[in-house]
């Protein structure tokens, strides 16, 4: 297994050390946040309830999720890997 150091110098420095350290936690939200879109899209239920989706709030969720995939293409991201 690999090791990685990271050294700063300054306060903004390790704020930015604090940020690289938690890629996997904005990952995360990300993916929870990409599933729930998709559950509505894919179930036909509201975001936030059991309570059945409007078309329009399906096809919200699906132009959020088209949003969200295009703009982790363009800083080269992708949720699936």
């Amino acid at each position: 297994m690999g090791k990685i150091t990271i050294e700063f110098d300054s306060v903004e420095e390790s704020q930015d050390a604090r940020v690289a350290l938690d890629a996997m936690k904005w990952k995360m939200a990300m993916w929870d946040l990409d599933q729930n879109l998709r559950a509505t899209i894919k179930h036909g239920i509201k975001f936030y309830s059991n309570e059945e989706a409007s078309s329009e709030e399906i096809d919200i969720c699906q132009k959020m999720r088209d949003e969200i995939r295009e703009t982790l293409e363009g800083y080269s991201l992708n949720l699936n890997d």
